[in-house]
Parts: C-alpha cells; sequence; structure tokens
C-alpha cells in the first residue's frame, strides 16, 4: 500500500473484506466479512487505509521532519547565499543536481563567479554574498594539489603572475595536467596571458622551473643569479617565453568551461535563447527529472505522489525539447538497422534522445556536436528506467549556422582522391562535429560527417592542397 501498487492493493482488498482461503478450503485469512463486519463497512476502512498511506508519518517521524523543513527555510530565507553554497557543495560530482541548483541561485538573484586562483578555495565559497566555485570541483585537479595551492597562497600572499604561481608550486605535487584543467577553467584569467597562451606554453615554463631547480640542487649558477636585484627580475622575465595567441572563440570557452566544471557558470551557449526556447518547447530536464522521481517514488517512503492526481506527462506523449547535442553514440540494430543515442543538454541538465532509423536518416545533417537543436518526438517512460524522448525529428534549432567543411576535388588525383576517402573513414565516428561536402566541377555533394580539429584539417590540407580545403558557416 505505501508503495502505491494498485494491482497488489485490488487483490489485497479482496483478501482484506473477503478473507483467504487455501486450496484445500482451510481459511487462512478470515478477512472482514467472517468477523462480523460488513462488505459496505469493510470496504471503507480499506479506503481510508489507502487515503491515510499516500503520506503518512508517526508523530516522531513528522516532528523531525517539521524542526528541518522549518531549520531549512529559515537558513534560505535568511541566508540564502550561505545556503545554496552548501547545498552545491552536497550535490559536487553530481552533474544532473547542480545545473538545478545553479539556476536556483540565479532565480533567488545570487551569482555564482567563476573559479580564480587568487579567490577560490577547494570547495564553494561565499563572497560578498555571491557563490565563488571551488577549485576543489574543477575536473582533473584533485583535493591534495589544490590544498597546497590554497595553502601556500594563504601562507606567502596572492600569487603575481602565472609564472609566479608555477614557481611557487613546483614542490607541491601539483602536475601537468592538474594546471592544464586549471587553465581551461579560466582560473588565471586574471593574468594578462589568454587562455590560449598559456595552454601553448604552460609545459615549456614548467619544464624551465624543474630544470632551474635540478641546477641550483647541483650547486650550478647561472646568469639568473647574477646582477642587481632589479636586473634579476629583468632577467626572471626574460627567461620565460610565451607562445602567444589571440583568445579563443567565446563558444570555445564556454566549451572547455563546461568540459572542466561539468557546468557553464561565465554564460550558457543557450542562455540567449531561453525565451526561443520556452516559446517553442513543452518540456525540459526539469519536468523529465520530476517524472523519474515520480516513478521512483514507488520506492521511496517520502516523495509520493496521490494515485488519484492526473500526471502532466504520460508515456507516448508528443513533446518538443531544445538543447546542445554534447554526444552522438551511433550503433547498428540487430537488423543492421542505423540508430543513434543523442546526449543533449539544455539550460538545467541532460537528457538522452533515441533516434531510431528513419529519425536518423532525416536529421543526420543536424547530429553533429556542439549544434542547437529542436526535437520532435515521443516521451518513453517506463517504471523501471530513465525516461528517455524517442525522436521523429531533429532539427537545427532558428537560424544558426553550421560550420561546413568543404574539400574541392576537381583538379586532384586519383590517389590524392583515394587518401581523401580513407581520410573521411578514419575521421567518421562516434564524437562527429562538422559536415563535410565534396566539390567536383562546380556539383557539390554531402559527404557525412567527421570530428575535426586543428591539426586534422592540416592532414586534409596536406592530402589535397591548402586551397582545396575550407571551413565555412
Amino acid at each position: 500500500m505505501g508503495k502505491k501498487k494498485l494491482d497488489v492493493m485490488a487483490k489485497e482488498r479482496e483478501i482484506f473484506i473477503h478473507g483467504q482461503v487455501d486450496e484445500n478450503g482451510n481459511v487462512i485469512v478470515p478477512g472482514c466479512v467472517r468477523n462480523g463486519i460488513d462488505e459496505q463497512s469493510a470496504n471503507k476502512i480499506f479506503d481510508e487505509m489507502a487515503e491515510f498511506a499516500k503520506y503518512a508519518f508517526n508523530k516522531s517521524h513528522a516532528a523531525c521532519y517539521a524542526v528541518v523543513a522549518y531549520r531549512t527555510a529559515y537558513l534560505k530565507a535568511y541566508y540564502p547565499a550561505e545556503f545554496m553554497a552548501a547545498t552545491l557543495n552536497s550535490f559536487l560530482g553530481n552533474l544532473d543536481k547542480i545545473p538545478q541548483y545553479i539556476d536556483e541561485c540565479k532565480s533567488l538573484g545570487i551569482q555564482i563567479l567563476k573559479p580564480e586562483i587568487n579567490k577560490s578555495n577547494t570547495k564553494f565559497t561565499v563572497e560578498k554574498g555571491k557563490i565563488r566555485f571551488g577549485l576543489g570541483s574543477i575536473k582533473n585537479v584533485g583535493t591534495v594539489p589544490v590544498e597546497n595551492i590554497v595553502k601556500e597562497r594563504n601562507e606567502n600572499g596572492e600569487y603575481k603572475s602565472f609564472t609566479d604561481f608555477c614557481e611557487r608550486i613546483a614542490d607541491e605535487a601539483v602536475n601537468k595536467k592538474c594546471v592544464e584543467s586549471l587553465i581551461k577553467a579560466g582560473t588565471f584569467d586574471e593574468f594578462e596571458q589568454t587562455r590560449s597562451t598559456l595552454l601553448a606554453s604552460f609545459e615549456n615554463i614548467m619544464d624551465t622551473i624543474q630544470a632551474s631547480k635540478k641546477k641550483g640542487m647541483a650547486g650550478q649558477v647561472s646568469m639568473f643569479d647574477l646582477g642587481s636585484n632589479e636586473e634579476k627580475e629583468e632577467m626572471e622575465e626574460m627567461k620565460y617565453t610565451f607562445e602567444e595567441h589571440e583568445e579563443l572563440p567565446n563558444k570555445e570557452l564556454l566549451s572547455l568551461e563546461k568540459e572542466m566544471l561539468g557546468i557553464y557558470i561565465s554564460g550558457h551557449p543557450l542562455e540567449k535563447l531561453r525565451q526561443q526556447i520556452e516559446a517553442q518547447t513543452n518540456i525540459n530536464t526539469i519536468d523529465l527529472r520530476k517524472i523519474n522521481e515520480q516513478m521512483s517514488s514507488n520506492h521511496s517512503e517520502i516523495g509520493e505522489i496521490s494515485v488519484n492526481e492526473k500526471p502532466k506527462f504520460v508515456d507516448g506523449q508528443r513533446v518538443k525539447y531544445a538543447g546542445i547535442i554534447t554526444a552522438v553514440k551511433k550503433k547498428y540494430t540487430k537488423n543492421n538497422k542505423i540508430m543513434a543515442f543523442v546526449t543533449i543538454e539544455d539550460l538545467y541538465g541532460t537528457t538522452e534522445v533515441i533516434c531510431f532509423e528513419n529519425a536518423y536518416i532525416n536529421s543526420g545533417k543536424s547530429l553533429v556536436e556542439d549544434n542547437i537543436v529542436l526535437i520532435d518526438g515521443r516521451l518513453s517512460i517506463r517504471e523501471d528506467d530513465t525516461t528517455t524522448i524517442i525522436a521523429n525529428e531533429v532539427k537545427d534549432f532558428g537560424e544558426q549556422k553550421q560550420k561546413v567543411l568543404k574539400l574541392n576535388i576537381t583538379s586532384c588525383s586519383e590517389e590524392q582522391k583515394e587518401r581523401l576517402r580513407g581520410a573521411i573513414r578514419y575521421f567518421y565516428g562516434d564524437k562527429n562535429n562538422i559536415n563535410v561536402f565534396v566539390n567536383v566541377n562546380g556539383e557539390e555533394k554531402s559527404c557525412g560527417q567527421i570530428y575535426l580539429t586543428d591539426n586534422i584539417l592540416e592532414i586534409f590540407k596536406w592530402i589535397i592542397g591548402n586551397e582545396n580545403v575550407v571551413v565555412e558557416l
């Protein structure tokens, strides 16, 4: 009864009223009627028990919940930033819950500040009514290196530059992977170098520092150890070489941020489309999460819903959902038909969309990572599984333009064409991020999708020539 299993309750009602006998006619459960209670009264008693079981506690249990609820409400009302920081810290690592609470912070007017090397601590902290992202929550960083970084800063003052940071943490078990993640997360943005410059330079700088320390241990003296203090400072600046690059496009910065933090802090690719998305869709990740919670409530003590309550969403219902594609996993069925499991993120979290053969073929050009799409499909709600959306159609959202790789093979030799075909096949996979078109004598033909990086782009240029390879919007 407490688990709302209606089929079981119907059987128990019969046993409760009329009792139960075994195959030999022996009475196992007498039931109400055998005990002198008429059927109408027995039904009324059972109905009252069923109603009570929808959400019932004994008094001691209810009192505990009341105290916790009162204290929680008090803290949220009078100390909202501190309350939300503690809540975020309690869900660290849970990428389904964090976006929901980040959005709650925004609705309360609490700003989330991105991590900074001279301001962040290990966990989320409150800073003048705002919440600062913790260094310990950055991917690939780890608790021990972060504690060493914070300890060094507290004991010897803020880090003055990126090279100052590298010198001071050289002996603190902070490896290159950790530093790379800190750069990608934007923790050094307060310094003068761009993230692209730091990513291109940090390994050489760290190697230079390690080499200098080894020379120092060996008792060697370099020219940097000679001269006046002023000359030493000038030489210190000279011994580190930065490979200067212009800053990455904002979309790529946000992508790195998402990769390292699990969420977007300084912005979200969908934020500027919030109103359009709300106008064109009828479901979001919060709604999908609520459906899952309602389905799992059959196995939970609290959070029960009334058996008479009409659900907002039902299995097979047509829905429209919009978000940015973060992963596309293709596979073939037993009947050798292609399908794809597409992970899509909206402003509140991620969900899985399933594209069977027809939807995949019709929507293939839109199924590219980092593409913003609108899904027209139906809900698949199962008691023992996570709710998903079965796509009927996937199309680009709004008037956004996708990058396209155009390859002109009009003047290419057969050998070059064969190499090109091999390269396209080789770089085709689950993480495709760009559509490919081949131009032959002025006629363009679609050639599917591939996963393109700067290095892969150079390979295509090497195969058919720089002038024949173009990336266009």
